[in-house]
């Protein structure tokens, strides 16, 4: 049987406690891949520690969101990271530029994922509308994933609650839900969470697990989510 793949995501900026993540979130029960967010890749050390971490899966979680030509050159300036097996970028960015970043990813890392992230999960259907939207999120999600396929990306990031609306349209590109949580978790700034196992059941390929795992008894908190799945 195929191991579920889980990403920790790494929000702290000092190496010490990366390696730390790392260290205690081993097990042999579950795939586990690295993300790693602004946080981590904008500190003194970010980049050099990132570049050490071989044998890891990594998801550089960037969120690119800019006219073509820039998301280009930021693309082009992560050359050195060969070890990267995923890259974030903001689907708002627009058909053109979700093609520019694709065309420009495999020019310098042809085993790189492009994950076009679609609405985030702190957002509510009454709070997006704050900023412009009338659509619901669920309507808005599911333009924006096939704007992603429309653009060949290779996976998708969004909550496990639209995951159930977008499978037929993702078909074989993987979807990656955040604002994932163990019984007995708060929602803490997210508004749609989900339980792993929920989560799965409404097409997620891949979970996306920060606050839940790396907060308190991580080994213990890995554990609980093993024992979740079953």
């Amino acid at each position: 049987m195929k191991k579920l793949k889980i990403f920790i995501a790494c929000d702290v900026s000092s190496p010490k406690k990366l390696k730390q993540i790392i260290k205690k979130t081993q097990t042999k029960k579950l795939k586990i891949g690295y993300k790693i967010g602004l946080e981590f890749f904008l500190s003194p050390k970010g980049r050099a520690t990132i570049l050490k971490l071989k044998k890891k899966e990594i998801f550089l979680d960037l969120k690119l969101n800019d006219i073509p030509n820039t998301c280009i050159a930021a693309i082009n300036s992560l050359k050195d990271l060969k070890n990267v097996s995923y890259l974030t970028v903001h689907i708002n960015g627009g058909l053109e530029m979700l093609k520019a970043v694709k065309k420009a990813s495999k020019k310098i890392n042809k085993r790189m994922k492009i994950l076009g992230v679609t609405i985030l999960t702190s957002f509510s259907n009454s709070s997006i509308k704050k900023i412009g939207y009338n659509k619901s999120i669920k309507e808005i999600v599911k333009k924006q994933v096939s704007l992603a396929k429309s653009a060949k990306l290779d996976g998708i990031v969004c909550s496990g609650h639209e995951a159930k609306y977008i499978k037929k349209i993702c078909q074989t590109m993987e979807i990656i839900t955040p604002g994932i949580r163990l019984p007995g978790h708060g929602k803490g700034d997210q508004k749609r969470v989900m339980s792993p196992k929920q989560s799965l059941k409404n097409g997620a390929t891949s979970l996306v697990m920060g606050r839940s795992i790396i907060k308190g008894n991580i080994q213990k908190n890995i554990q609980s989510l093993i024992k979740s799945l079953n």
